[in-house]
């Protein structure tokens, strides 16, 4: 299949109080990790302040909407079940004080939680959060599913393969049977969350770059992803300065190369496969330098539209 047969429907994601057009421009979406130990910024925005600032700075930047997570799902880190670093009481401790400071500052920003705890969605609801992203497709704490049927909350579905803790250990998989993988968890999340009374109007899908997925392999299923547009929903790609990416620019990158130059390459690296995701069936992208991505997610809607534009069809990127 080729780009030309690509198929990102224009389409409404129904969220807590309102909905959000999906497919005529990709939709960036700012990370904001109110966490000591996140892989990549962890602990810059640790106080409140400070995350509320960096939430108000990536919206200015032109951001969508807003991730904000308080809980590292880093490789290694323990999560999920009784065996979780971070407590529910602590993770909310972090995160209303936040969403309360930004929906302050700018009511009309659009919320997301990252979050697989249901006592925690539920309290991020109440404060004004739209959507739930969960990491673990529902998988993780059974409650969560009520609680967003109840609330009418807009939900990523991601796929995860296993817990963080086990990531290293895993067999390694050939793309075929990877992607199929991936298919059918998110087929199976979808599932759960209809089955639970959740609208499909209100989900979207994430293919989980990195979470549980070797590094090699997250190429093939970054070549493949628009094959996951047969489920049915639109796709959220988050890319944003994973270790695959890391790992490939170390292979030409030696101990003493400078730190900042390192730094500027994970971000080049980040924008190209942000980009690859974009033109292979993302209708929203998840990333931390969001100027720069706005930049470049024009320049991918705006090849989409020249595809669309030949074959005779409206073209993206003219909204």
């Amino acid at each position: 299949m080729g780009l030309a047969s690509l198929d990102r429907k224009i389409t409404e994601w129904r969220l807590r109080t309102r909905t959000l057009a999906l497919g005529q421009r990709t939709r960036v979406m700012g990370v904001v990790n109110i966490t000591p130990d996140s892989f990549s910024d962890g602990g810059l925005y640790f106080v409140p302040e400070a995350a509320v600032k960096h939430a108000l700075g990536l919206l200015e930047q032109g951001a969508d909407l807003l991730d904000l997570g308080a809980e590292s799902t880093r490789p290694g880190a323990r999560v999920g079940g009784d065996t979780a670093t971070v407590s529910a009481d602590e993770e909310q401790a972090r995160l209303l004080p936040v969403i309360e400071g930004i929906l302050k500052a700018r009511p009309d920003a659009i919320i997301s939680v990252d979050t697989y705890k249901a006592a925690t969605a539920h309290s991020a609801l109440q404060a004004g959060a739209e959507i739930v992203n969960d990491v673990s497709g529902l998988a993780w704490d059974k409650s969560l599913a009520a609680v967003c049927a109840a609330s009418g909350a807009g939900l990523v579905l991601m796929h995860t393969r296993g817990k963080p803790s086990e990531w290293k250990t895993q067999q390694k998989l050939a793309p075929d049977a990877l992607l199929e993988m991936v298919r059918s968890g998110l087929a199976n999340n979808l599932h759960t969350a209809t089955a639970a009374g959740i609208a499909t109007e209100n989900v979207v899908l994430d293919p989980g770059y990195g979470f549980g997925k070797r590094f090699g392999e997250n190429y093939a299923l970054l070549a493949n992803q628009r094959e996951l547009l047969a489920l049915g929903r639109p796709l959220v790609a988050g890319v944003s300065r994973k270790s695959f990416l890391v790992n490939r620019l170390a292979e030409r990158k030696g101990p003493d190369d400078d730190v900042q130059a390192l730094k500027e390459a994970r971000e080049n690296a980040s924008l190209a496969a942000m980009t690859a995701a974009i033109l292979n069936g993302a209708s929203i992208v998840r990333v931390h330098a969001v100027r720069a991505a706005v930049d470049a997610a024009q320049v991918a809607d705006s090849i989409l539209g020249a595809i669309t534009a030949s074959e005779g069809a409206p073209g993206f990127g003219s909204e």
